[in-house]
């Protein structure tokens, strides 16, 4: 009996925190023996915000390491980095031609990244979702683990194969999110109004390199 397939990935912003341990490491790689796992560094997501190019290099294999240290195990699932397969941006693009834009507009993590970042308010970041679809049709995942903050995305996806399908037949196939049983939001320990997030270290965070 095939088994399902799983996708997920995490960007090379940072030391990881224990909310992405939680909410991501500990319950994404619970799928190793139960499902077809693939596990990437998401490297191209990570420029829609300036990166200085040595420090993405370094922490694009730091966050490698993290997945085995959190208990990725080589013999049993797939880890690798976005940008090492080409075919990621090439399908990305195709999908930009099945997207709309309001669709996009409506995407809040987009709204909340510009006020973040209002001097670099790119079309990367307004296309981000798109890339994020292309990810998953990739290896035909049909279940997508993610943070209460992603939901959004994974439903445009749905939404963009559904398209696709409609015109070409069942090409790509229609995955569904899996939240965590706990650790969706880890609440930032300064301000919990916000989920605690590696890119904001100096807030509430306590890093998985914490003693």
């Amino acid at each position: 009996m095939q088994k399902p397939t799983v996708l997920t990935g995490i960007q090379p912003t940072g030391v990881p925190t224990l909310g992405n341990f939680l909410g991501f490491f500990k319950p994404a790689l619970s799928f190793q023996a139960s499902h077809t796992a693939y596990y990437f560094v998401v490297d191209h997501h990570a420029i829609t915000v300036r990166q200085e190019p040595a420090a993405l290099r370094a922490q694009t294999l730091e966050v490698a390491a993290w997945y085995l240290a959190a208990g990725l195990n080589p013999t049993q699932a797939t880890l690798f980095v976005q940008s090492h397969v080409p075919a990621h941006v090439e399908l990305g693009w195709i999908m930009t031609t099945f997207t709309q834009m309001g669709e996009l507009e409506r995407m809040t993590q987009f709204k909340d990244k510009s006020k973040q970042h209002a001097a670099n308010i790119n079309a990367g970041l307004f296309n981000y979702p798109v890339l994020q679809a292309a990810d998953i049709f990739l290896y035909h995942a049909t279940e997508v683990p993610v943070g209460e903050d992603q939901r959004q995305h994974v439903e445009l996806c749905r939404d963009i194969a559904l398209r696709f399908n409609g015109i070409y037949g069942p090409i790509l196939t229609v995955p569904k999110h899996t939240l965590p049983p706990y650790g969706a939001r880890v609440r930032d320990l300064q301000d919990p109004t916000k989920k605690m997030s590696k890119s904001r270290p100096e807030l509430g965070c306590v890093l998985l390199s914490d003693s």
